[in-house]
């Protein structure tokens, strides 16, 4: 019964379509999470600079 299933959705033009665009959408969502995990660091990194800057102004 699986595999009928699977040779069906093997042989179906639509169904290979579905998994192309389902590909490019991993793709997508790999790459946008990557970015965001080094917009994550650079932001880090930049907000410690601006406290390690901010601690060594004196006061008064």
């Amino acid at each position: 019964m699986l595999v009928g299933m699977i040779k069906r959705l093997l042989a179906d033009r639509k169904a290979g379509t579905a998994i192309e665009y389902g590909l490019i959408v991993a793709l997508v969502v790999i790459a946008s999470l990557a970015a965001m995990v080094q917009l994550g660091h650079g932001t880090t990194s930049m907000w410690k600079n601006i406290s390690t800057a901010v601690i060594a102004v004196p006061v008064g």
